[in-house]
This record gives C-alpha cells, structure tokens and sequence, in this order.
C-alpha cells in the first residue's frame, strides 16, 4: 500500500470527487477524516464504506469558508490521530450567473468556499505538517482555471487563483518537504449531474477528445500518486485530467481545415 501510515484529510467528501478520493486514498491505506457540510449522510457512508474495507475513518463537518472552523477540523484530525500528512482542498461550489448579474453575496460565497478555504486549510495544514518534516497539499482546482465559458466568472477567478496560490505555496513550504499540486478535472460526471434530466453524458462525451465524460475515479487516481512518495520532487504542479479537452482548438472542433489554412512544409 502507497500511503500505510498515512494520514488525510479530504474536504468537501461527502459525495462527489471528494467521496471517491477519500475511499481511493483509504485502500491505499490512509487513515481518511471526511469533512463535509451538508452531505451528512454521504459522508457516513463513505466512512462506513472504507470501515467495512477494514480502513479508517472518521467524519468531521465543518464550513472551510470559516477560518475557525478550519482551524478546528485540523486541530481535531491531529488531536485524534496524532498527525496530518495529506491535505485535499476538494471543498467548492460553483454556481453560474452572466457577469452582469454576478451579486456581491455569490461573489463571495464562491470565492470564501473555494479560494479562501483552501488558502487557510492549506496553511493550518502546513504548520502541522512542517511539525514532521513533511507533508501533501493537493488542491483540486478546475479546467475553468485555464480556459472557460459563459457565466462562470466568480468560479473562473477562484480556480484560476488556486492554481497561482498553489504555485506560491510550492515556494514557501517546500523548504519544510511539503510538496502542493492542483489535480484540475474537465468534465466529471457527479451526483448534480446526474439528477438533472437536461444531462445528457452521450451528448456531452462526443464534445471531449476520448469520447466519454469522467468519472471521480478518474480524478482519485492522480490525488493519490501526488500523496504518495513517487510524486516526492512533483510541486507547484498543474495536473489537467480532461479526456484531452484542452487540447482541442474548438474553433474548428470536428471539422475540416478551411482550404486558405493547409499545412506547409517548413523544409526541415
């Protein structure tokens, strides 16, 4: 098992990514606390999920956008178990507005969830972890942060900005062997979407270079080797897992080449 002994941390882990990470991280034998908000249910039988498959973990609720609580929910995890050695900022909320709608309380909302916790987390997480010489913050950010669409701007500017705190971080604490990566996945197929009856996974599958949508696991997988010693000298990464979406010039996407735009021969 990569991460025996280990223990983590995952946020926003009562469904979605954040469920399927927490149970990834634990069958590679991490000690998982499960913190969620209002996912109650689904973050008890994540726990019991990972229990039953002779793991451990515990749940703890908790709002990131509160700096106290944060502070709590680390000072819990190391109180109860004696350390933390992996932290997923995976906590975020994403509504969507035209720019000119955009309230100064969604503004907020967005930005205190997404950016603001994972900052604090990150760092009450650090000064536990610089305790032990080492530690893992990986923070899952979005493809928005790159590129995007209309009406997401207040989610845009918080995953663009995790990814540049992210970079930051690497500086600060990999002096004290604390490594930080964003995990950023394109489209992944989660609870929400499931229960809209707009959602069509056909629909949006044939828009993506592999042909299909994500799935958390396809998210878990790559959390899991940035907390393992095999990413030891990996920081201030950006990991995108699309299916190859920001790849694609979507100004021709699935067409022909105008005639005015063939390829010529550079003579090499």
């Amino acid at each position: 098992m990569k991460l025996e002994t280990k223990v983590a941390l995952v946020t926003g882990a009562g469904g979605g990514i954040g469920k399927v990470i927490a149970q990834h991280l634990a069958a590679e034998g991490a000690t998982v606390v499960i913190n969620y908000l209002r996912s109650e249910k689904g973050a008890r039988d994540t726990a019991e999920a990972i229990v039953k498959a002779r793991g451990r973990a515990i749940i703890h609720k908790a709002d990131v956008s509160d700096v106290a609580q944060g502070r709590a929910m680390i000072e819990r995890t190391v109180g109860h178990f004696g350390r933390l050695d992996i932290l997923v900022n995976n906590s975020g909320v994403d509504p969507s507005a035209p720019f000119l709608e955009v309230t100064e309380e969604l503004f907020c909302k967005v930005i205190d969830t997404n950016l603001k916790g994972t900052f604090f987390c990150s760092q009450f997480a650090a000064q536990e972890m610089r305790k032990r010489g080492q530690g893992r913050i990986i923070n899952i950010g979005s493809v928005h942060g790159r590129a995007t669409m209309p009406g997401f701007s207040a989610y845009a500017a918080s995953k663009g900005a995790i990814e540049a705190l992210t970079r930051q971080l690497s500086l600060d604490l990999g002096p004290f062997n604390i490594t930080v990566n964003v995990v950023a996945p394109g489209a992944v197929e989660v609870e929400k979407f499931v229960a809209d009856p707009a959602y069509d996974p056909q629909m949006v599958g044939k828009e993506i270079p592999m042909g299909r949508v994500g799935y958390p696991r396809d998210i878990s997988g790559a959390v899991v080797f940035l907390a393992s010693e095999d990413a030891a000298w990996i920081t201030g990464q950006v990991i995108t897992i699309d299916g190859g979406t920001m790849a694609r010039l979507y100004l021709y996407a699935g067409r022909p080449m105008p005639t005015g735009h063939k390829a010529q021969s550079t003579g090499h």
